[in-house]
């Protein structure tokens, strides 16, 4: 059961600040999106996370990229060169 002060975005990612400082995390437990997408980049795979991890689902993993894919949509600024 979530608390009353806890956020919820893309139905799986969780923000309470009574759960590890606030950050995100899976479905209100103390497994971070930070530790998921960390896991990802060390080239561990899906099914050793799964395996590691037995609380979290293939649903978490997913929502743990869509959320870094929100995070990282950055607006795209043209530079161009200055000629003296």
């Amino acid at each position: 059961m979530m608390m009353e002060n806890t956020k919820v975005i893309l139905g799986k990612i969780t923000f309470n600040p009574e759960i590890m400082g606030g950050r995100a995390c899976i479905r209100g437990m103390r497994i971070t999106v930070t530790l998921v997408l960390k896991l990802l980049a060390s080239d561990m795979l899906i099914e050793e996370i799964l395996r590691e991890y037995p609380d979290l689902e293939l649903e978490d993993i997913q929502a743990s990229l869509n959320y870094a894919s929100l995070l990282a949509d950055e607006k795209i600024h043209s530079f161009e060169e200055k000629v003296a």
